[in-house]
């Protein structure tokens, strides 16, 4: 892709990767550059330093900050001063784990900053994987374990483990990225993973604990994994960007290096003493030193300082740790300009092999030729049992959703009054409802067959309904017991209006099936099992619904 005159927006675009990766970007002519990061001091201070280094280019860039896991009136929040706040922290409960609307997608920070910025190109160099698993639901879990045998569990212990679950957190994050880069038309999404162990396995000896791994870790690895396999289903999702990852298995280094004092969280670290020995049997005990005894130990004004090497997002490692950490054998190392030089040949169409999601695609087994044989020889054999038994099982409920279950035993029952798509195309709604009707009150068998499955059936007048001891898709509350959300996602409708809808859905599929070039003419149309005949197939009518209607059609086999 071309970036002259393009917008890019690098996420964590402060830290050690993304810095890099603007600065490979600026020679390509893009037309902004946003860069994005935690803290309002790390961007401002990123875009000083790289006017200083670009002065010719001192307006291409601009800066965002805050937490984009959040809605955004938090994001410039602590995640600690989130949870503490308990209308805060049932806000982003609720749009973490309730339905992605248009009014959540704009609530968000993530969602904002897409639909403020509309970026042709969005670079994500956020470790994800890292700001969720830190946050440690395994110490959560047990904390509201704890509560609950005290007698003391709060909504706000629940609505705290809640907000540090990572995959419902993981999984909104995803979709409001992908729904804002469809909105926006963003052409491009690159994002820079992680493996979770710097490219090591279950023995890496780098860890949080004394477990190694550490839990914590291998949820950290968990959500990379999670996050990837996203990704490869977002590449594969219509109106998407192209979707490329590359994620370094190996330690990132370096920022800088340098001599002075030692940061933590940005501020400089205190240096501690003992004053006395401590008996070992209470030196570790909870809030030890809170009754007014001398702790054992005091904070000096005196701040941490020595040679260091800046390493990002990961810290500061003096000489030592640093040599231990990439030895050959250990975690190793690779550079930012390295990882940037790929995110930008990705981003240019220039293939490095070092796509992940391309190399998903490419190791994993898609339809068959064989499959695609052998399927109109088990649907014809089928047909025939049918026939021969007498029996139309129509379906079980056993695939999903609920809504195949229900288009199916509509077109089903449309199919006994118009058995031919051209027939159906000029239906009389009224007529159509008051057959249905009739025919599911004569038809124990058929009406059986719905109820038991899990599917109720909506009558005629949409006042009443019929329904077996189980329901596949109760009533969602909060909406009214008719609505689409209802009916459409699993109840058979009766209704001459759902019967219009029906009308129109085998108009197009014949005008479709008649507009197609013929086999003569070569391969450029679709050809389905049965098309020839324009008798209606209900499984390939709902096929034609899934694809065409909802917008689930499959872009890459």
């Amino acid at each position: 892709m071309e970036l002259k005159g393009r917008t890019v927006l690098v996420l964590g675009g402060a830290g050690l990767v993304g810095m890099a990766v603007v600065r490979r970007l600026v020679a390509e002519g893009p037309d902004r550059i946003v860069i994005g990061s935690l803290r309002e001091s790390e961007v401002t201070e990123t875009i000083a330093q790289l006017r200083e280094e670009y002065p010719a280019h001192a307006n291409l860039f601009d800066g965002v900050w805050g937490d984009l896991f959040v809605p955004d009136e938090l994001r410039l929040s602590s995640r600690e001063a989130v949870l503490d706040d308990a209308a805060a922290r049932a806000l982003l409960v609720d749009d973490v784990y309730g339905e992605l609307t248009q009014e959540v997608l704009e609530r968000s920070a993530y969602g904002r900053l897409l639909l403020d910025v509309r970026p042709d190109i969005v670079v994500d160099a956020i470790n994800t994987a890292g700001a969720l698993a830190y946050r440690n639901a395994f110490r959560s879990a047990m904390d509201l374990r704890h509560d609950a045998r005290e007698g003391g569990a709060s909504i706000a212990s629940v609505e705290h483990l809640l907000a540090t679950l990572y995959l419902p957190q993981l999984i909104r994050h995803v979709q409001i990225a992908l729904e804002g880069m469809k909105q926006v038309g963003t052409r491009i999404f690159v994002k820079i993973g992680t493996a979770g162990t710097g490219g090591m396995g279950l023995n890496i000896p780098f860890t949080h604990s004394e477990e190694r791994p550490s839990r914590v870790l291998l949820a950290k690895a968990s959500l990379a994994g999670a996050q990837t396999l996203l990704l490869y289903l977002m590449a594969r999702t219509p109106g998407a960007p192209a979707v490329k990852e590359v994620k370094p298995t190996a330690a990132i280094s370096w920022k800088s290096i340098g001599v002075g004092p030692v940061l933590r969280g940005g501020r400089p670290i205190r240096r501690a003493d003992a004053v006395r020995p401590l008996p070992l049997d209470t030196a570790f005990q909870e809030g030890y030193g809170a009754d007014g005894e001398s702790p054992g130990w005091r904070e000096l004004e005196e701040t941490l300082d020595g040679v260091f090497l800046d390493a990002g997002e990961n810290g500061l490692f003096s000489p030592a740790e640093f040599e231990t950490l990439t030895a050959l054998g250990l975690m190793e190392f690779v550079t930012p300009e390295e990882i940037a030089e790929n995110v930008l040949r990705e981003i240019t169409a220039r293939p490095t092999g070092k796509d992940v999601v391309a190399a998903i695609d490419a190791a994993t087994m898609g339809p068959t030729y064989r499959a695609g044989v052998l399927r109109s020889q088990v649907l014809e054999r089928m047909d025939t049992m049918a026939a021969e038994s007498g029996v139309d099982p129509v379906a079980y409920e056993m695939l999903g959703p609920p809504r195949l279950s229900k288009l199916l035993f509509e077109c089903a029952m449309l199919r006994r009054i118009h058995p031919t798509l051209d027939e159906a195309a000029g239906l009389d709604p009224d007529q159509v409802s008051a057959a249905v009707t009739a025919m599911l009150e004569e038809d124990d068998d058929l009406r059986q067959r719905i109820l038991t499955v899990g599917i109720p059936i909506l009558k005629a007048d949409g006042a009443a309904i019929l329904r077996g001891p189980r329901v596949k898709t109760p009533p969602e509350t909060g909406i009214p017991l008719d609505h689409p959300r209802n009916v459409d996602n699993g109840w058979v409708d009766l209704r001459p209006e759902n019967w219009a809808r029906w009308a129109s859905r085998c108009a197009r599929l014949r005008d479709e099936i008649d507009a197609r070039p013929d086999l003569t003419t070569g391969s450029r149309g679709d050809h389905e099992y049965g098309d020839h005949d324009g008798l209606i197939r209900p499984g390939r009518v709902v096929a034609w619904i899934f694809r065409v209607e909802d917008h689930g059609e499959r872009i890459k086999r």
